[in-house]
């Protein structure tokens, strides 16, 4: 989905840059659209709790990039598996606390 940082290595030198943006634009604008509304105003969950952490440590923009890619790769394993979304809310409010 070109959600994966690109990577250069060469001898000694490893850098991971911008995402790659090799897959479906739309699809990738829609996840990210997801991700930012999922910082901003949803509902208390692990993985929101985890965007703010990286949202702190490094930029906003950064956290939603990481949260679309972090939701595409649960999408996929739920598509995968034939499994249903159940969100823990015991689990959702002890880690937001």
């Amino acid at each position: 989905m070109g959600l994966t940082p690109r990577k250069y290595a060469s001898g000694e030198v490893d850098y991971d840059g911008h995402i790659t943006k090799c897959g479906d634009a739309f699809l990738r604008s829609h996840l990210f659209e997801a991700a930012k509304c999922m910082l901003s105003r949803g509902k208390p969950s692990p993985l929101k709790a985890w965007g703010l952490r990286l949202a702190k440590r490094s930029s906003k923009k950064k956290a939603c990039v990481a949260v679309a890619r972090r939701l595409a790769v649960i999408m996929h394993a739920m598509w995968r598996d034939g499994t249903v979304f159940e969100l823990n809310e015991e689990a959702a409010v002890a880690t937001t606390a």
